[in-house]
This record gives C-alpha cells, sequence and structure tokens, in this order.
C-alpha cells in the first residue's frame, strides 16, 4: 500500500482546498440566482416588481451570451426559458474543469504518480 500522507501536507493543500471551495461557492450562488430567474420566467413573474427587477438585473449578465441558442416558449405570460437552464449547465462544467486545473496541481508523491499513471494506462 502507498502512502499519501505527503501530498495531504503538503504546503499546496490548504490553498489548494480553499480555492475549490471558492469555485463552489461562487458556483452555488451563481445557480441559486439563476434558478430563481427560470422560475420566476416560468411561472409569469411581474418584471416591475422590485424582488424580480433585481433578480433579472443581476442574472442577465450570465444568461444573455445563452439568449439566442433557443427559442422562449411562451405560454400566457410564462416563458420557459431553456436559454437559463443552458447557461447553469455550462457555468457547472466550467466550475468542474476549472476545479480539476486547481487539483491538477496538488503535490503528489513518485510513488502516487505511478500508481496514478498505471490506472489511467489501464482505462
Amino acid at each position: 500500500m502507498i502512502s499519501t500522507q505527503t501530498s495531504y501536507t503538503s504546503s499546496t493543500t490548504k490553498p489548494l482546498y480553499k480555492g475549490t471551495q471558492i469555485v463552489w461557492y461562487i458556483l452555488g450562488a451563481l445557480e441559486v440566482f439563476l434558478a430563481f430567474r427560470f422560475v420566476l420566467k416560468l411561472l409569469g413573474a411581474n418584471p416591475a416588481a422590485g424582488f424580480t427587477k433585481f433578480i433579472y438585473g443581476v442574472t442577465y449578465i450570465f444568461s444573455a451570451p445563452f439568449n439566442n441558442v433557443f427559442r422562449f416558449n411562451r405560454v400566457g405570460g410564462s416563458i420557459f426559458e431553456w436559454t437559463t437552464l443552458l447557461a447553469m449547465i455550462v457555468y457547472w462544467i466550467a466550475a468542474v474543469g476549472i476545479v480539476k486545473l486547481f487539483l491538477m496541481s496538488k503535490t503528489v508523491s513518485t510513488p502516487e504518480a505511478a500508481v496514478k499513471l498505471n490506472k489511467q494506462e489501464e482505462q
């Protein structure tokens, strides 16, 4: 059995952990705001109401790049905004990628690296 203790006691472990926590926190906040946007549009919320205007204003910059990908489905005053769901998925994938990049810089011992490389060869 190979000891992985060296990677957990490295001087880079705590900053990497904090970095991943920050990424997940930002993603969580963004996902909550986008989920509010989706639900408010779906339920036909009054766009002039303070809370609705705030949510639409905060999330516009994050949903705007996806606005022309799909058409909006309107039923009465409700809008099923596929683009918001797409934005949520894309930002989640981006966060996973950023965390993976952070973890790539984690210190590993030579035996750990050898084991991990062998596992990758087997796949």
